[in-house]
């Protein structure tokens, strides 16, 4: 039996997105369809503004996700923290409404005993090594990130590294925005590793603007296209119980 996929969007940014849709309403439209946003707001000696900071958060919070601003000097930590965490509150989401399901509207895992309790937390630790997680990172690479590159490609490799010791299967997939002729430009195709991004950022022009609600709709149709070879994970909770004895 086919284990469930969580599906990450992982949005690396330093600004607030000031041309298109808003990226609020797309985050909000990736969750419904299954998709976790995570965003990571990314500082060197300049702060982001109070806007781009409220709107990194407000993402992050629609697409169900985490939101992390973090120095350029410190990325490599935080992408590997967000996308676990990421995994972890998704799976508890999924829990909870079993739970509910099981129990009634009112109960969550927190009304458990703590020995039921931790039960339930075994079995969301051991989907979180099992469960097969796909990972779309979207990279902002408007003039302003020109420095911060390479700190991202240096980040994004120590990721697949952190995560090849889990039994699921790992497959991630890598966009700049804005692209060229299109709203995001594929810099990698889904690989179960990211060993192939050296030097992939020196190639990358970069433009002023930051269209981040384009960038992540376009970002959602490339989950469209793969899932030929793997379910949204709404279609597979019912599997992922049978499989976890929940």
């Amino acid at each position: 039996m086919a284990k469930g996929t969580l599906k990450q969007i992982l949005l690396l940014t330093d600004g607030h997105s000031n041309q298109g849709e808003d990226p609020v309403a797309i985050a909000s439209l990736a969750k419904e369809q299954g998709i976790t946003v995570n965003v990571i707001g990314v500082v060197d000696g300049n702060h982001l503004n109070e806007q781009g900071i409220e709107e990194i958060e407000a993402i992050a919070m629609a697409g169900g996700g985490v939101s992390q601003i973090v120095y350029a000097k410190q990325l490599a930590k935080t992408v590997q923290m967000v996308t676990r965490k990421a995994m972890t509150q998704t799976l508890h989401g999924v829990v909870n409404k079993e739970l509910q399901q099981i129990l009634g509207k009112e109960q969550e895992m927190e009304d458990l005993s703590p020995e039921k309790r931790g039960q339930v937390m075994e079995v969301v630790d051991e989907l979180g090594e099992t469960i097969h997680l796909d990972v779309l990172i979207l990279v902002d690479t408007s003039a302003s990130m020109t420095n911060k590159l390479p700190m991202v490609q240096e980040a994004l490799t120590d990721l697949s590294i952190s995560l090849t010791s889990r039994m699921g299967e790992n497959r991630f997939s890598l966009y700049s925005f804005p692209g060229k002729r299109k709203e995001i430009d594929r810099l990698l195709d889904w690989t179960p590793q990211l060993n192939s991004l050296t030097g992939i950022f020196h190639k990358l022009s970069s433009g002023g603007i930051t269209p981040t609600g384009p960038a992540l709709q376009a970002a959602l149709q490339k989950f469209s296209k793969s899932t030929s070879r793997r379910s949204l994970m709404a279609g597979d909770e019912e599997q992922l119980y049978e499989e976890s004895g929940l």
